[in-house]
């Protein structure tokens, strides 16, 4: 999968925009030490932010903006990197295209290393249009932009596709009926998160909870 596939597969914003929220809040509860998804509301004045680091170089950030939503990912050791030559550059046509409202994601500083925005895939879809764009970039047999890997289980979205990346991530179990409840949006409970992780503070995690939108059952009486 490239890019070019990843367009039919991603779901509309608001849709992509609750699924970062929730991966950012299952991850907090799995390990509120160093979470792989994280998501920032009001990183810019009305602009959001989510984020998937996996400790090994790997990335990629979808910026949820009034005028669209810009998605970049970054792998290291595939094709389209830009370390493949020096001085760095972009993979021909990566940046082509990419909507003048958007455009000066790329130049922000947290997106950028050593003064160069590093990314081998990115895609936006501005608001009111009906489909995700990239730029007119071309892969070869076998090249590789990174894109199969760094965004499946964003597309994918389902609470067994997460499961899978936790257990394997964590290394060790996770109810899946939990993962389940978080992503479907439902009122986040103390049984849910004891679940998930036993040792976790249900009140830590509940204002983690309010501060993504997500809500948060009433307490029992």
């Amino acid at each position: 999968m490239t890019v070019h596939d990843l367009l039919a597969r991603l779901p509309d914003p608001a849709v992509l925009a609750a699924r970062c929220r929730a991966f950012s809040l299952l991850d907090s509860i799995l390990d509120d030490g160093l979470p792989t998804h994280s998501f920032v509301r009001g990183w810019r004045e009305g602009v959001d932010l989510a984020t998937m680091e996996n400790g090994s170089g790997d990335q990629y950030a979808v910026v949820f903006d009034p005028a669209g939503v810009f998605l970049y990912g970054f792998d290291h050791e595939c094709d389209a990197t830009p370390w493949r030559e020096e001085p760095r550059s972009h993979w021909p046509g990566l940046l082509d295209g990419l909507p003048t409202p958007l455009a000066h994601y790329p130049s922000a500083p947290e997106f950028r290393f050593d003064g160069f925005f590093d990314a081998t895939v990115c895609a936006w879809r501005e608001t009111g249009s009906a489909r995700w764009a990239c730029g007119p970039v071309e892969f070869g047999g076998g090249e590789s932009d990174g894109a199969d890997w760094l965004f499946d289980l964003l597309a994918d979205g389902s609470p067994e596709a997460y499961a899978r990346f936790a257990e394997d991530y964590y290394e060790r179990p996770v109810d899946l009926e939990a993962v389940r409840s978080v992503l479907r949006g439902a009122p986040l409970t103390r049984e849910t998160v004891a679940a998930l992780s036993p040792a976790a503070d249900f009140e830590s995690v509940a204002v983690t909870a309010r501060a993504l939108d997500h809500p948060v059952g009433a307490p029992a009486t």
